[in-house]
């Protein structure tokens, strides 16, 4: 297991479109994932997508909402990480909610993200079984981050007010912007 190096924003990979795996039996495939995991809980984030560790491939790993609580505890709490190989993702409404992103691609900042509330996630997991099921509000938003990276698209991309885009260390500046 090993803790990879995370590609920051700028880097070719991240503007390049993920290629689908074809085998799962591949024990690069299971390190892949394996040492994913290791750095998304290292770096403290909740998803990373393989083209993110400078491996263009249709991978994902994410803490779904329900660990989320136990992410704040520590990375041993940790019990469930969810793996997508060659995921899609399909709009089940039009339904659209803007809210914080941050991203470990685009370190020590966050933004305002437009995401639908409501998709359709069709993917393999690590044994190449099918997944196929409904997701909403923030495991959607999580999702279709992640699934962005895929496509090479990050989240200042998507964001349609760019003086929403701010640093970390400036968000309990915007509370007390709005109390003057």
């Amino acid at each position: 297991m090993s803790i990879l190096k995370i590609a920051r924003m700028g880097h070719p990979i991240l503007r390049t479109r993920a290629k689908a795996v074809e085998a799962f039996d591949d024990p690069e495939l299971i390190r892949l994932v394996t040492d994913m995991k290791e750095t998304m809980l290292d770096a403290q984030g909740r998803g990373l997508a393989a083209n993110q560790v400078y491996v263009p491939k249709r991978v994902v790993v994410y803490i779904p909402p329900e660990e989320n609580e136990n992410a704040n505890e520590g990375p041993e709490e940790i019990t469930n990480i969810v793996v997508l190989i060659n995921p899609e993702i399909e709009p089940l409404t039009d339904d659209i909610e803007n809210d914080w992103e941050g991203c470990l691609s685009v370190p020590n900042l966050r933004g305002v993200v437009p995401r639908i509330t409501k998709i359709r996630l069709k993917a393999q997991n690590l044994s190449g079984e099918f997944i196929d099921e409904e997701l909403s509000d923030y495991h959607a938003r999580v999702v279709q981050h992640e699934c962005d990276h895929l496509e090479g698209i990050l989240y200042p991309m998507r964001m349609q007010n760019l003086e929403t885009l701010i640093f970390e260390s400036e968000i309990s500046h915007l509370s007390s912007a709005g109390e003057n």
